[in-house]
């Protein structure tokens, strides 16, 4: 087994977390040494793939579930994926500018609506409040056979979707392409981080590599490499699958998304124009468990049983979930979704929701779309952590990242990076930083 020479950084995992921060590294810090080890032959194959999320950029402006606070921050962080995008000429390759809006269906979705714009519209001042009438015009198979009052906010003109995989790309070619040592090492999956003097050791199938500092973007396996060494043992992983249903022609133009539940952790049905199949109309997600830490990949049973933890704590969070009539029948609905003979028909119910006149025959299983969302249970407080879970200990990140994580990649770079510069005695550009991509 061959050991190999010392690297300021290693990066365990090229989706578009990990990309993102080889990007910054290479670019706006004095960082030289950096490796990238990714499991599969080509980054953002998982859950960065267009056809694992929806492609939207999340910037807290359609996003229901968010508070004032973290919409606040999010549209910041997220905006630093749009600057990239537009200041180094990538709109109508990797981002695009396509409309959006918020649904709200009934008399009490559209006052919550109301409420919510009157109490949104400064950070969002670009709103574009919709009725019945303006939506007939704008996308008149919203309305079409609709008998609820309805209301839309709209956004009109904006970097709106994105392929998050073309991004990674993108981010590991300006890596690769600048003047420092960036070694990408596809096809290597990491087995072992062991601690030493020097900083960590890494091992794989074929080498041994030592490194000063790691940073770990991969899932629920970020979970696993720091419980290997000691760390966030209060945590567990719940696997969360989702899967899409396509129409068979282009029903919208916009992307439409409707009102969150506040009960439901998951989120509420949307519509998007799908970047990979000409702009048809792609819904969902659904939301089930899926006894998978890799959708469409091979079963590791042991890694699965390992990350659950299905301890008492674990259980417990599990037991709080089921005893909810809302979400237990949320789950309960959405593994009906995915039934051969019956998934179309339970989901339509949902989808009419957006387009009444949809039909069953309207749609098909989106086959091979879909991925894994994995949630992290906190076993001291019971709870799921909704967003970004993350572990730093001394020069060492583990980062465990559900939606929006794609959208913020930039911005979580930014900070790893930042903390890895403070502990190897390194500079972080921030005036470059700041003129190219910051989230002004």
């Amino acid at each position: 087994m061959v050991v190999n020479r010392v690297f300021d950084v290693a990066i365990i995992g090229a989706g578009v977390a990990g990309s993102a921060l080889a990007f910054t590294l290479a670019k706006y810090t004095d960082i030289n040494n950096i490796i990238v080890f990714e499991k599969y032959d080509e980054p953002a194959l998982l859950n960065s793939s267009p056809k694992s999320n929806s492609q939207t950029l999340h910037i807290g402006d359609i996003e229901t579930n968010y508070t004032l606070e973290k919409a606040a921050v999010v549209k910041r962080n997220a905006s630093m994926i749009a600057n990239y995008i537009s200041h180094f000429g990538f709109e109508e390759s990797i981002g695009f500018r396509r409309d959006k809006m918020i649904l709200a269906v009934g008399d009490d979705e559209v006052s919550r609506l109301e409420a919510r714009y009157k109490e949104f519209s400064e950070l969002f001042p670009y709103y574009k409040k919709m009725g019945a009438e303006e939506l007939k015009e704008k996308e008149p198979n919203i309305m079409e056979g609709r008998e609820d009052s309805v209301l839309a906010l709209g956004v009109e003109g904006e970097i709106t979707t994105v392929d998050f995989k073309k991004l990674s790309e993108s981010f590991i070619q300006m890596a690769v392409d600048s003047d420092k040592n960036i070694q990408m090492h596809y096809n290597e999956d990491v087995e072992t981080i062991i601690k030493i003097d020097e900083g960590y050791e890494i091992v794989t199938k074929n080498s041994r590599f030592k490194t000063k500092s790691l940073v770990a973007n991969a899932g629920a396996y970020s979970l696993l490499f720091a419980q290997h060494m000691g760390y966030g043992k209060d945590l567990a992983v719940l696997p969360i699958g989702g899967s899409f249903f396509f129409t068979k022609q282009q029903f919208l133009n916009s992307k439409v998304y409707t009102m969150q539940n506040p009960k439901l952790p998951f989120a509420a049905v949307h519509a998007d124009p799908d970047i990979t199949a000409n702009w048809n109309t792609r819904f969902g997600p659904t939301a089930f468990v899926l006894p998978k830490l890799e959708r469409y990949r091979q079963l590791h049973m042991m890694d699965l049983l390992e990350a659950m933890d299905l301890g008492k704590d674990t259980l417990e969070v599990y037991y709080n979930l089921l005893k909810d009539r809302t979400i237990r029948n949320y789950i309960i609905t959405n593994i009906l979704d995915e039934l051969p003979m019956v998934g179309k028909g339970v989901f339509v119910k949902d989808a009419q929701k957006i387009i009444p006149s949809l039909r069953k025959e309207d749609l098909v299983f989106a086959d091979g779309y879909g991925g894994m969302r994995p949630q992290i249970v906190d076993k001291v407080k019971h709870e799921l952590k909704m967003g970004e879970a993350k572990l730093i200990k001394g020069g060492a990140i583990f980062n465990m990242t559900p939606s929006p994580g794609a959208s913020t990649s930039l911005a979580i770079a930014r900070e790893d990076a930042q903390t890895l510069c403070k502990h190897l005695g390194k500079t972080f550009n921030y005036e470059l930083h700041e003129k190219e991509i910051g989230n002004r």
